[in-house]
């Protein structure tokens, strides 16, 4: 660590959208008021940073993406009390407050207040090596050696649950699962469709199993998704490219599904789970949609009661959710082992993204030295 207090890490920069990221030495400010100073242990490669890093949704550059990660605390700011140094944490990208509106009424996801990032004439938490500052990229910026994050981005965990697997927690399962859990609140017996098998739609699929869910079925192009859907609890799988996709589901679930989750983010897989729906049944969208883009639903079709939602990181309440799933994954319940596809470096950031493109990979995840 410098004089001035900054530190040196190794990073993957975007620095244009649509071009690939340059491994590059970064400056990270020391812990200021309520901040944490973490080591990255692992970030999993998410098809939402893609959707930033190929530009469908603008962002200010440059910029570190990434937003999966788990760690160890290594310093923290003045006034933090919910972690300590040595501690290990799962990050979230959805920061939150803790007095709003949305957070005292147990929304914590849909938090936005500014408390939560540094006044616009404070120093860059993340600067490039010649000063240049860092666009904070969801809060976290994980592609990095080292994060430097708001207090209440990240939650403790117990040491003995594997940080590469507690990653994922860290945006695929908590929005899979939460929308199941949270979301959706699937009772027993109860139908689910999961459309996309990438890692929140396992994770959802996971959690429908957990949940009780007496049909669940999941829905991807790809053959090997589709099998591991079936590893993590679907009970039947179906390629949406099949021109009676709709027709295949309603007749096996004797009139649609209670709910939809949609996990791609366009939107002909939004309207599809609108489709297989039954009367009152719920679509609950998790992809992200680009801008400029809209899902389109018939007027009479409201008329049978169905619903849809739109939901962030499954509206998970963090500090008391994210402790349950990782002991969900101790007790031997929530499977997170089979979404792993692979582990990686961070100089094999560029592959893993080239595979989120062709569709074929369910989760790469950098680990760190």
């Amino acid at each position: 660590m410098s004089a001035e207090g900054r530190i040196s890490a190794k990073a993957a920069v975007l620095r244009q959208p649509g071009q690939p990221l340059s491994i590059e030495q970064v400056a990270i400010d020391k812990p200021g008021p309520r901040e944490v100073l973490i080591r990255t242990a692992a970030c999993g490669v998410c098809r939402s940073d893609l959707h930033f890093i190929d530009g469908a949704v603008p962002h200010p550059l440059p910029t570190v993406p990434g937003h999966e990660a788990a760690g160890v605390v290594e310093a923290v700011g003045e006034g933090v009390s919910s972690v300590k140094p040595g501690d290990h944490v799962i990050t979230f990208f959805t920061v939150f407050c803790g007095t709003c509106e949305f957070c005292t009424t147990g929304r914590p996801s849909l938090c936005i207040d500014p408390s939560t990032r540094r006044p616009a004439d404070a120093a860059p938490r993340v600067a490039l090596a010649d000063g240049t500052p860092l666009a904070p990229f969801l809060n976290l910026s994980a592609f990095a050696e080292r994060m430097l994050v708001h207090e209440n981005a990240c939650v403790a965990i117990p040491k003995e649950m594997p940080l590469d697997r507690a990653a994922l927690l860290g945006c695929a399962v908590i929005t899979g699962a939460g929308a199941v859990f949270n979301d959706s609140k699937v009772k027993p017996g109860e139908s689910v469709a999961v459309i996309g098998a990438g890692g929140i739609g396992l994770a959802a699929i996971n959690a429908a199993k957990i949940a009780g869910a007496g049909r669940i079925i999941a829905i991807d192009p790809v053959a090997s998704k589709r099998e591991t859907a079936a590893k993590l609890g679907a009970t039947d799988v179906l390629d949406p490219g099949d021109p009676g996709i709709v027709k295949a589901v309603l007749a096996l679930t004797g009139g649609g599904v209670h709910y939809a989750i949609e996990a791609v983010g366009s939107p002909a897989t939004a309207e599809l789970a609108w489709n297989i729906l039954r009367r009152g049944g719920t679509a609950t969208i998790l992809g992200i949609i680009a801008p400029g883009k809209a899902m389109s639903i018939p007027g009479p079709t409201f008329l049978t009661g169905k619903k849809v939602q739109g939901s962030l990181l499954g509206s998970t309440q963090f500090p008391v959710d994210m402790p349950r799933l990782v002991q969900m994954y101790l007790d031997g319940r929530l499977d997170l082992d089979t979404m792993v596809a692979e582990t990686i470096p961070l100089e094999a950031i560029n592959d893993a993204l080239d595979k989120l493109r062709a569709g074929d990979s369910a989760r790469s995840v950098i680990v760190f030295e």
